[in-house]
């Protein structure tokens, strides 16, 4: 589609020279001759850009810059003028112009100018998008009581400089709220870096937190910044920090108590401003008592604590999760949304889930695969999530193989027998029902040896 420039100008003759230049280069031209046209036509058309001369008789073109940039922010301006000066320049520039053009207007330069502020136009949506996903990406869904108790707790906390230590089981979120806390935060433009502190190796532990210099050790060509070097002025995250060993817990305080290191290799002290998060799914205060957690770090660490309720005890978020995971899922990988009837919300609700948020969505996913319907059933929901008698007994297998290939013909196999029984193995009816030739039908009762459900 063509973008829409609109050009303002009180000279007929600029006018008519730039819109038939613009209509040759494939734009689609809108002229006004003042300011107020200006405003009136933006409103009506929403022009991808405006070409605004600066000396127009009543509003002039700054004025005219002015109105715009209040109404319309990111609507890109380029002014033209035929006494043009540097100041004049400078204030269009601060006020929110992307360029400034002497008349006479080069072709070359114009168009140049044009497509480069088309350019970053596109650009700003495109940032704008990913912004929004983000936001998205990291909300906390549900308003349970204890999930809008634990966002009060984010939204109190989060625009400090507080230290917080998550808690809570595997599975339930931990990560997801250390970035919204981070994304609200007055760091939010910042990084967030993430430490995976089971996941490092004692040895490497100070290179990876640290950084090294060139030559620190056998491999290192090169200088690595380290963790909380990438993390200044923003947020570090230590996940999982309960996990980390002793000796690492040891090197890790020291940076904590003084936000000051020297990289591996390395003479120069380097001094850092970061906010800490970490997160934790063991009991840090029973760990203290075993001796595998110090408590010194512990009290640095606990400073606002939060906790993540299990998922147990947020049964009325469900809905809303498996809609949200549902849309995730179907954009993600192009398959189509499907519904959950009220009947399989309800099995769902009354389900423990050990593996908390985590398990649902793993569970909503292979639902999304391997249910052809677009209505998901309580008989869809297999074992052990689905407790009633009989209901998914045979489904269970599905999630246990270890290909998609083997997982589709369990499934397979499953849903034909279980509507050969619902049609008391009638091979015409059961055809007719799930949407198959009968002829194809008998091919695959064949394959998986289920003759014995036909009817004599």
């Amino acid at each position: 589609m063509a973008r829409t420039i609109l050009v303002v100008d009180d000279e007929a003759s600029i006018l008519q020279s730039l819109e038939g230049i613009l209509l040759d280069e494939g734009f689609e031209a809108v002229s006004v001759k003042s300011g107020n046209e200006a405003l009136d036509k933006i409103q009506e058309i929403m022009p991808d850009l405006v070409l605004l001369d600066i000396w127009m008789p009543g509003m002039d073109g700054i004025k005219t810059l002015s109105k715009i940039r209040e109404t319309y922010p990111n609507l890109q301006v380029v002014m033209m003028s035929g006494h043009g000066n540097i100041e004049t320049a400078v204030k269009a520039t601060k006020i929110g112009a992307y360029d400034f053009i002497e008349k006479p207007l080069s072709l070359e330069k114009l168009l140049l100018s044009i497509n480069n502020a088309l350019d970053y136009y596109r650009l700003e949506e495109e940032i704008s998008l990913l912004r929004e996903k983000d936001k998205q990406k990291y909300s906390i869904a549900g308003n349970s009581k204890a999930i809008l108790e634990m966002k009060e707790q984010i939204r109190i906390v989060a625009p400090t400089n507080a230290w917080v230590l998550i808690s809570g089981d595997n599975g339930t979120g931990k990560e997801l709220v250390a970035h919204t806390i981070h994304k609200l935060s007055k760091r939010g433009h910042k990084p967030l870096v993430e430490v995976n502190c089971a996941a490092i190796p004692e040895d490497l532990i100070e290179s990876e937190l640290f950084g090294h210099e060139k030559g620190a050790f056998t491999g290192a060509s090169t200088m690595r910044k380290g963790k909380f070097d990438l993390a200044h002025e923003g947020t570090i995250f230590l996940d999982e920090i309960g996990d980390m060993s002793l000796k690492a817990q040891s090197k890790t305080l020291r940076i904590l108590q003084e936000q000051k290191f020297e990289r591996v290799g390395g003479t120069k002290t380097i001094h850092v401003d970061v906010r800490v998060i970490a997160a934790t799914n063991k009991d840090l205060e029973t760990e203290i008592e075993k001796g595998t957690f110090r408590d010194d770090l512990y009290y640095r660490l606990n400073v606002i604590p939060i906790k993540v309720p299990p998922l147990r005890r947020r049964a009325d978020d469900i809905p809303e999760l498996v809609n949200e995971f549902v849309k995730e899922f179907s954009l993600s990988t192009n398959i189509e949304p499907k519904k959950f009837s009220q009947e399989a919300i309800d099995i769902l609700q009354n389900h423990d889930w050990p593996g908390n948020v985590r398990e649902l969505k793993n569970l909503v996913e292979r639902l999304m695969i391997m249910v052809p319907n677009k209505t998901l059933k309580a008989e869809d929901i297999p074992q052990p999530f689905n407790k009633s008698s009989g209901a998914g007994k045979d489904f269970g297998s599905v999630f246990m193989q270890d290909s998609f290939k083997e997982a589709k013909s369990e499934f397979e196999k499953a849903f034909i027998e279980n509507k050969l029984k619902e049609f008391n193995g009638n091979i015409s009816q059961t055809a007719e029902a799930i949407g198959i030739e009968r002829s194809n039908l008998h091919k695959k009762i064949k394959t998986y040896g289920l003759e014995t459900f036909k009817s004599k």
